[in-house]
């Protein structure tokens, strides 16, 4: 994508995208501490996700589990902490909104701790009936 800083390579090629990259950003993030690589390999088989490579390691990823019709929901978004900065995360994002298989889908969601004004640049919005959503959570899953 032509705006990526230079040696910055995004991918949606699924075979590219590294589980273990992936895995040793997740296991110390706020959502998913612990989680296996194992897990970690799972949710990629069963999703789409796009990465962004520097100097041939995966430095970015986010990923979108979606029915490919009706729904997708945003997950797994990060960026190494010496990349952040660069517009990497809206570059995935936007890959992901652009992707051929994700178009004319009626709803989007995700979940966020602090980034909700990256979103909303975006085009992302505050849940407009949060009163309608429920959720099963199971906080401590990955530690069991």
């Amino acid at each position: 994508m032509s705006d990526l800083p230079l040696g910055y390579l995004l991918t949606d090629d699924q075979s590219q995208i590294d589980a273990a990259a992936a895995h040793a950003y997740l296991t110390r993030s706020y959502w998913s501490p612990g989680i296996s690589l194992e897990l970690v390999s799972r949710a990629l088989e069963n999703s789409l996700a796009v990465a962004i490579m520097f100097g041939g390691e995966q430095i970015a990823m986010a990923r979108v589990v979606t029915d490919k019709a009706t729904f997708a929901y945003l997950a797994d978004v990060y960026v190494l902490e010496e990349h952040r900065g660069k517009g990497l995360s809206k570059t995935m994002v936007l890959a992901l909104h652009n992707h051929p298989e994700l178009q004319g889908l009626r709803r989007w969601v995700l979940f966020t701790v602090d980034a909700h004004w990256a979103y909303e640049k975006l085009g992302w919005t505050a849940l407009a009936h949060p009163e309608r959503g429920m959720e099963r959570v199971f906080p401590d899953v990955y530690n069991s």
